[in-house]
């Protein structure tokens, strides 16, 4: 133990002494600074520019605000003080600062305290200077974000310093772009095989300032081969741009599909094992959706993990509520589909007021947790939104988890034989009137849980439900009444269908286009693009 001891004890004293020697260095860093800041109050420009050197060389922390400041017009020196400081102008007055701390020190009239001068030169130079330091920045953003300002304001000397950074960046990003920078610098050049080889190298780049100034380039070009190369490339940007727009389309289209398909899978299990048309299979919905509002209600301060609670919760409630339908009304209209479809209507419009009776008929607001807000820039001309990515993953987890159990647990075996022949079934000793009401829960439960997605794309409101009972109709019939398969191919390939149309018909348009394309596909296919076996397939 003394030995631990006294290692620990020198390890802290040699800790104080480093710490206590810096202290006299740090001070004596922070006074050569300010005393180079101090050389920046002279007329004469060439010694402000010396001096401005002298600052970047001292690699001192506070140059680059320095820098900024005095770009800006806002660095003084404060004559009571004879020290350089940043100002503030506050009405008729300067708030004065400490150019080493950012502490206020001072409010004083406009003439005790002389604004540093800067001219055209100057200003150029400080740009140059900053971009430098950019550059040669340790984090690669940085150095991305300061050659994409250099592609806004490019001129030789800023071409020289790319050149110059170029030779040493690592980033395979940074380099692409200071590539493209070089190239943009190239299209203003005097020598016209320059003009060419920088036209060809832009081919198919899908920065928003390369096709600008291609088009530039065509508008004032005299040299026919220059002006032909920079027409073909920007027909292959255009080329490129209407591939990302068309993957664009299909995600959004996949996206609708993976909505689609949570609202109807849960219609597909109940009406291919049950035969009963649920009319109020859209306020199933609406109850999951409803139920993550309350949830984030009660989980204020961690709305992050709140959709983790609501997806179970959601689940437990819908489902129950669907239990208890089955249980109360449905159970003693087996074989009438008339009379359920009307009761499952007016059960609709019971908990369409039952929620107007306890939220009021105002929309309620859902927010999205921060891990499932923005974008997801994949490419300047490709950006995808997280919500619907998450929405999408969500969906086909959802399938693979009700296919498992489905197809390896001692429900889905009931479910599948009731499904199959209900008769047989029943005489083996299936419960057939416990499965029917675990079928229909399970069934609602998944509506709830499609509710808790669709709280993250729409608005929470009685009528939620009912904007998508009859898509979900068409897509259990379009797939295959009662198969899983069906339903996910049926749902995915009419949302795409309509992201496709509705650029050409329209929103209303497209969706009746899709209407006729089902119903003429059923008189060729009556069952479905997957058709039932069994009882279903017999009935």
């Amino acid at each position: 133990m003394p030995r631990h001891s006294l290692s620990l004890a020198s390890r802290c004293l040699w800790l104080c002494l480093l710490a206590l020697f810096s202290l006299p260095i740090l001070a004596q860093d922070d006074e050569t600074f300010m005393a180079l800041l101090r050389d920046l109050d002279v007329r004469d420009f060439d010694v402000k520019a010396r001096a401005i050197d002298a600052l970047v060389e001292s690699d001192h922390p506070r140059v680059r605000f320095a820098l900024e400041t005095l770009l800006a017009g806002d660095l003084y020196l404060w004559e009571d003080e004879d020290r350089i400081v940043t100002g503030e102008r506050v009405r008729r007055d300067i708030l004065l600062r400490d150019v080493l701390s950012g502490e206020d020190l001072a409010t004083v009239g406009r003439r005790d305290a002389d604004k540093i001068s800067v001219n055209n030169q100057l200003r150029t130079l400080l740009r140059s200077v900053l971009a430098r330091l950019d550059l040669t920045d340790p984090n690669p953003a940085v150095r991305l974000a300061a050659v994409q300002q250099l592609i806004d304001d490019f001129d030789a000397d800023r071409a020289a310093l790319l050149q110059e950074a170029m030779a040493g960046e690592e980033d395979p990003r940074v380099r692409e772009t200071m590539a493209v920078a070089l190239a943009i610098g190239g299209l203003n050049a005097e020598d016209p095989a320059e003009r060419l080889a920088a036209a060809e190298s832009l081919a198919g780049n899908l920065n928003p300032e390369v096709r600008g100034q291609l088009n530039n380039l065509i508008s004032t070009e005299q040299d026919l081969a220059v002006r032909a190369a920079a027409q073909a490339s920007v027909a292959a940007i255009q080329e490129t741009l209407e591939f990302y727009q068309s993957i664009e389309m299909v995600f959004f289209g996949l996206s609708l599909g993976s909505v689609l398909f949570l609202a109807a899978i849960g219609l597909a299990i109940t009406f291919g094992v049950m035969g009963v048309i649920n009319m109020a299979h859209g306020e199933l919905i609406m109850l999951g959706a409803y139920t993550t509002y309350v949830v984030q209600l009660l989980m204020p301060n961690a709305i992050d993990w709140s959709l983790l609670v609501a997806i179970p919760a959601a689940f437990l409630v819908a489902g129950l509520a669907g239990v208890i339908i089955e249980r109360g009304v449905i159970q003693f209209l087996y074989g009438r589909p008339l009379e359920t479809l009307l009761a499952t209507f007016g059960i609709s419009l019971i908990l369409q007021q039952l929620v107007r009776n306890i939220f009021t008929a105002q929309n309620r607001p859902v927010s999205n947790p921060d891990w499932m807000s923005g974008t997801w820039q994949v490419n300047a001309a490709l950006s995808l939104t997280w919500n619907r990515v998450y929405i999408l993953v969500f969906a086909l987890i959802v399938f693979a988890v009700l296919l498992l159990v489905l197809k390896r647990t001692s429900l889905g075996l009931k479910v599948r034989a009731v499904a199959q022949n209900r008769g047989m079934a029943k005489g083996l000793g299936v419960r057939t009137e416990w499965v029917d009401a675990m079928t229909f829960g399970l069934g609602a439960g998944i509506a709830g849980v499609a509710g808790v997605a669709l709280s993250q794309l729409t608005n929470v409101g009685p009528n939620l439900g009912q904007a998508y009972i009859i898509d979900s109709f068409l897509v259990v019939v379009f797939g295959g009444v009662g198969n899983l398969w069906g339903t996910l191919v049926g749902a995915l390939g009419l949302g795409v269908a309509n992201k496709f149309l509705e650029p050409t018909t329209g929103a209303v348009l497209s969706k009746i286009l899709v209407l006729v394309f089902i119903i003429l596909f059923i008189q060729k296919r009556p069952n479905g693009l997957f058709p039932q076996r069994g009882r279903a397939a017999e009935a």
